[in-house]
């Protein structure tokens, strides 16, 4: 891709990150990028997947995670500090994409619960989806977790997914009919109780025909986060989860070890 275009869009996430609780039109992105509006928006989009307005969304709901754990500033407090003017939208929000509430997200201390078998619902699920995952050199990923999700964000409950020890061939099954993005998370091994740094990859999206037709036999490449990679939201994709997965370390009378079986 054009190290000018990429440039460009880097810019842009800085300036996003520096200013989370201003109120950042895409006027103010287009002018930091130095190119009109409508062609922002499409080399944003190319470069990360998602749009501006959404990687913008995300990167805030994950500086609240941050705040959540590490700071004692009130739930509405922190609301305002990364640029929401309600309190209910926020919370709304951070349930929907993170899978619990801020206030349960820091009761627990970000150790939630690992990610178990969806509930059979009345939805078709006729498809599959296989293919085998990797690490680039020098990554040495422990558990691999590979959801199926609407979009390129990681939030809220994936439609499908797989966990796996280390890389390896994949298959996930009763896939309902739609696009899905396939995104694998994972944290390196060798750190003791310690969350090791984070691995990921992306694929897609892949089509999920009415018939039932698969998406099968794609590579995915393990890798470190870019500062084009959209966060992962949902709790369960944290580093001290992934960590703890792999590890069996929980927090006592947090998390019901049971429930790793089922992950």
């Amino acid at each position: 891709m054009d190290d000018a275009i990429e440039a460009a869009v880097e810019r842009v996430i800085r300036a996003m990150r520096e200013n989370l609780g201003e109120q950042i039109t895409m006027d103010d992105m287009a002018r930091a990028a130095m190119f009109s509006k409508f062609h922002f928006s499409r080399i944003f989009l190319r470069v990360t997947g998602i749009s501006p307005g959404r990687f913008l969304s995300a990167l805030r709901l994950q500086e609240a995670k941050r705040l959540l754990l590490t700071t004692s500033m009130p739930v509405a407090d922190i609301s305002h500090v990364v640029g929401y003017n309600s309190i209910g939208t926020f919370s709304s929000r951070f349930r929907f994409s993170v899978g619990v509430s801020p206030s349960e997200y820091r009761q627990y201390d970000g150790l939630v619960p690992p990610l178990t078998t969806p509930v059979p619902d009345a939805v078709e699920r006729p498809g599959v989806v296989s293919g085998h995952v990797w690490s680039t050199p020098g990554h040495q990923p422990g558990r691999v977790v590979i959801g199926l999700f609407p979009g390129r964000i990681a939030q809220g409950a994936p439609v499908g997914h797989v966990t796996r020890e280390g890389i390896g061939p994949f298959e996930i099954g009763d896939v309902p009919t739609g696009s899905w993005h396939v995104l694998a998370h994972a944290v390196e091994t060798g750190h003791d109780d310690e969350a090791g740094p984070m691995c990921v990859a992306a694929f897609g999206p892949v089509e999920i025909a009415p018939n039932g037709a698969a998406g099968r036999g794609f590579d995915m490449w393990l890798r470190s986060p870019r500062i084009f990679d959209p966060p992962a939201l949902l709790a369960q994709l944290d580093e001290r989860v992934l960590a703890a997965a792999a590890t069996r370390t929980w927090v006592p009378g947090r998390v019901d070890e049971s429930t790793l079986s089922g992950a």
